[in-house]
């Protein structure tokens, strides 16, 4: 037993000298890395729809890349707090992910040795109708939705081709749905507003113009008839993101503000602001209050800045002239856009036909003091029609329509001049003026027209868009 352990202690002696004169002579040959290139930090478009393809190239010595090498791809889906993940060499599907940037990254891994690699990049979804004019019109009593192609190629009527059914009659309104700010990938959308007594409006993808619900899921207890008027965007008093806010039914709704701008109630109508009052369509929001128009009351009315009803609780300037807010005496507001603190105007239509022209001043802050500046019969009275479109930049010079033909006012000196475009007598159907004062977009059956009415030019016609299906009502570019 004493002979065994002596020589099991020999044998274990002679493994480790032996291990102790190889320290050091090894040589260590660690394996080849892959070589990606064409990927990392790179950013790839993808088309909704279509197929997507990514084949950076990929080099690996002394093996073959794709036995040896397990290739991962995965891409964040930030709306629905999710990863799509793919596996294979190269990356090819149909991209369905919806448009926008997503952040991505290649993960590969070697095989041999099991170390991974990763490369970030990016692919930005597209989709055909991601840039383009979207036109609503009405096509002899049918409402027509077509997309106008960045290469002015008009696919008419697009809303039925793609849906299968018909919009609401009576299109009064396209109103585009933006993201929410600091909310990347939120959606888009596209409503459009009709005064159909049997249908409510509808909301489409942004993305893809397909209906996702009708209007009236925009409220939390729709009314029984949705009367639209106008809507705009409105930076709640939050100021977490811009809700919808406007004139429906006669009454004034604001979007709800109050959740956090992600949450699927954000921006729904709750209740219509209370009061005793019909509100015409035409109002102006400012941070501290809400101007609009009582054609019940026949006067100018006002709402806090959260929308809360103030009527006609206000003070009149004593050195008001010409007319009285509180009791105007005209039910017929044919157009009106007030500015914060400057002077604005506002035309009536009068029980004998003339048209009246109001000025006034609402100051901003606490102040809530009202003052008339004047009235007067308007200059253009007799060019005043039941077809006439008004719009006013934002130095105050209006424009209107009559007759195909559209004129310049300015009401500093009453100076009124026609335009030059020349429409070949059709009716003016939808004008909208651009934010920097310097286009004047036009609508007349069957073509959308770009006039130049910047700084010494005359309105003349700088692109036309044939095609249009109908009398264009709105319009919205991407």
């Amino acid at each position: 037993m004493k002979f065994k352990s002596i020589a099991l202690l020999a044998l274990i002696m002679v493994f480790y000298t032996s291990c102790k004169k190889d320290l050091g002579n090894y040589v260590y040959s660690p394996p080849s890395e892959p070589v990606v290139t064409g990927i990392n930090n790179a950013t790839f478009a993808a088309l909704l729809g279509d197929t997507l393809t990514i084949n950076p190239k990929v080099t690996l010595a002394g093996a073959d890349p794709l036995k040896d090498l397990d290739f991962e791809w995965h891409i964040t889906v930030q709306e629905e707090l999710r990863e799509a993940v793919y596996k294979g060499y190269p990356l090819k599907m149909v991209y369905n992910l919806g448009p926008g940037d997503r952040a991505c990254k290649l993960t590969i891994t070697d095989k041999r040795n099991g170390l991974f690699y990763t490369f970030p990049f990016k692919i930005t979804g597209t989709t055909q109708f991601s840039a383009g004019i979207l036109v609503l019109s009405n096509d002899n009593g049918v409402t027509k939705l077509s997309f106008v192609k960045p290469d002015k190629t008009v696919l008419g009527d697009i809303y039925k081709s793609l849906n299968k059914g018909d919009l609401p009659i009576n299109p009064v309104q396209l109103y585009y749905s933006k993201p929410l700010p600091y909310q990347p990938n939120t959606k888009e959308e596209y409503w459009v507003l009709s005064n159909d007594p049997n249908k409510s409006g509808v909301v489409l993808d942004a993305s893809t113009l397909l209906k996702r619900t009708d209007f009236a899921a925009q409220f939390f207890s729709p009314p029984a008839v949705i009367n639209a008027g106008y809507l705009e965007p409105f930076l709640g008093p939050v100021q977490m993101g811009t809700v919808p806010t406007g004139v429906i039914n006669g009454k004034l709704y604001v979007g709800v503000s109050s959740t956090a701008p992600f949450a699927d109630d954000y921006g729904k109508f709750a209740n219509e602001q209370g009061g005793d009052y019909t509100m015409s369509k035409y109002f102006t929001h400012g941070s501290s209050f809400f101007i609009g128009y009582n054609l019940k009351g026949k006067a100018f009315i006002t709402f806090g800045a959260d929308g809360t009803y103030s009527g006609t609780n206000y003070q009149i300037d004593t050195a008001s002239t010409g007319f009285d807010p509180k009791n105007v005496g005209y039910d017929n507001l044919l157009f009106m856009k007030p500015t914060e603190g400057g002077p604005s105007y506002a035309f009536f239509k009068t029980a004998t036909g003339t048209i009246t022209e109001l000025s006034f001043s609402y100051p901003m802050g606490d102040d809530r003091t009202f003052k008339g500046l004047g009235k007067r019969t308007f200059k253009g009275s007799a060019l005043i029609d039941d077809n006439t479109k008004w719009v006013v930049n934002s130095l105050n010079v209006f424009y209107f329509s009559s007759k195909g033909k559209i004129y310049r006012y300015n009401p500093i000196n009453e100076d009124i001049r026609q335009l030059d475009a020349d429409f070949g007598g059709k009716k003016v159907s939808m004008m909208k003026i651009s934010l920097d004062d310097n286009t004047l977009t036009v609508g007349a059956d069957g073509a959308v027209y770009t006039l130049d009415v910047s700084v010494s030019k005359t309105g003349n016609i700088t692109k036309t868009i044939t095609g249009i299906p109908g009398e264009p009502v709105d319009i919205v570019s991407r």
